[in-house]
């Protein structure tokens, strides 16, 4: 059974980091294109970085630009994402997700992690 298991949120000041990481089992992870969402309450989930089994990320919001960076380590089948400069917008339920190659739904999902950062 494919399974996410996301780790690293919590309460940060305003410009601190976090880092955050997903451990993939079960599924495909080389052939499996790997994001990282984010949701406030009463809003949609928010792409806002895929990263190809290559290593290749693109950032799909341009506040992040610059703060966030992903990798992953297909050998321990492991993808982080690292939040440095975090402000209160940052503030959201992080997910991990799966994409298997060749499917354009995101198949696989990790039970979220919350990030709250204080002013």
């Amino acid at each position: 059974q494919a399974q996410l298991e996301e780790s690293g949120g919590g309460l940060v000041q305003a410009g601190g980091s976090l880092r955050l990481s997903c451990l993939a089992s079960g599924l495909p992870f080389d052939n499996t294109v790997m994001g990282w969402f984010r949701q406030v309450p009463g809003k949609d989930r928010t792409l806002i970085v895929r990263i190809a089994w290559n290593g290749d990320s693109t950032y799909d919001i341009d506040a992040v630009k610059g703060r966030f960076s992903t990798s992953r380590d297909n050998a321990k089948n492991l993808v982080t994402l690292q939040m440095n400069s975090l402000n209160p917008g940052d503030s959201a339920v992080y997910y991990c997700a799966g994409r298997p190659l060749g499917h354009t739904q995101w198949t696989y999902w990790g039970q979220g992690t919350p990030v709250t950062v204080s002013s």
